[in-house]
């Protein structure tokens, strides 16, 4: 019996952290599943009604605007984080003084929660104590930025506390990409005449573009997922003009006991990330098989 617990150890030991994840993780995505075609109200009701509940949803006039929202949210988050933070590893990449200090402070909104970020924010978009308040303070009294209690530009203020967030991530993965590439090659464009910006963008960036596509996906993935910058932010208002798919998915599991509705609309956000990353991984296989 001990030889085989010894030759067996490694599968014990991570047998109880397979087990967990295989009932809390993929248990709970089959139950929800089963759950979005039933016509479970406030408690789950297991007796099968066909696809009702996605005829609902997309019926539901709440839920286009979550994925209006999501559109836009994710393009600008997606873009914006990618530019800034392409540009800040190109800054860092050139050995500048004082790079340890900068690489922490660009980092260090990545080691906050998305609630304080979003708590932070709110009181920095605040009209009545924030930018605009401190503007006007200066001597500038018409000065206005209330984009957190408009419906039309809220979820703009979700991307500004986003992209601060995660733009010093995507620097990170760049700075480390930028860092590994050959420095034979930067030296012999350099004698060929070329300047520093036809260098990173001719040589340098097409090198590395395995980083964007890793860093594509993050992203994206934390775009779909986004629920607590979004209620601590905006609470999904005013009225529901920010909403995402998310906070639309709690609102309907857990507050309007609509189960199979919300259930639905999680099988809408699970089937957009698998539409992200199943290409993703397809890619990175089919390369690895290269190899």
């Amino acid at each position: 019996m001990r030889a085989l617990a010894q030759r067996h150890l490694s599968k014990l030991v991570v047998a109880p952290s397979f087990a967990a994840i295989l009932l809390f993780v993929y248990g709970f995505i089959v139950w929800t599943v089963y759950i979005s075609f039933t016509n479970s109200k406030m408690l789950p009701s297991y007796e099968l009604v066909g696809a009702d509940a996605f005829s609902k949803l997309w019926r539901i006039e709440r839920w286009y605007v979550a994925i209006e929202n999501l559109l836009i949210f994710g393009g600008l988050f997606i873009g914006i984080s990618l530019i800034v933070g392409i540009l800040l590893a190109v800054l860092l990449d050139q050995r500048i003084r004082g790079e340890g200090a900068l690489r922490t402070i660009y980092l260090y909104p990545m080691a906050l929660s998305f609630i304080v970020t979003g708590t932070a924010w709110k009181w920095i978009l605040n009209p009545g104590i924030g930018v605009q308040q401190f503007v006007r303070d200066l001597g500038f009294p018409g000065f206005t930025f209330d984009w957190i209690v408009q419906q039309d530009t809220a979820v703009y203020t979700l991307v500004i506390a986003a992209v601060w967030q995660s733009s010093g991530f995507v620097m990170a993965l760049f700075l480390a990409a930028l860092r590994g590439v050959d420095q034979e090659i930067i030296k012999a464009a350099y004698l060929d005449g070329a300047s520093l910006p036809r260098i990173y963008w001719g040589i340098v960036l097409p090198s590395i573009r395995p980083v964007f596509m890793s860093a594509f996906v993050i992203l994206a993935h934390l775009a779909v997922k986004s629920y607590d910058l979004v209620v601590a932010l905006t609470g999904g208002g005013p009225g529901y003009a920010s909403d995402l798919p998310a906070t639309f998915m709690y609102e309907m599991t857990f507050r309007r006991n609509q189960i199979a509705i919300g259930s639905a609309s999680a099988l809408m956000m699970l089937a957009t990330v698998v539409a992200i990353i199943v290409p993703y991984l397809y890619s990175e296989l089919k390369g690895g098989k290269r190899v």
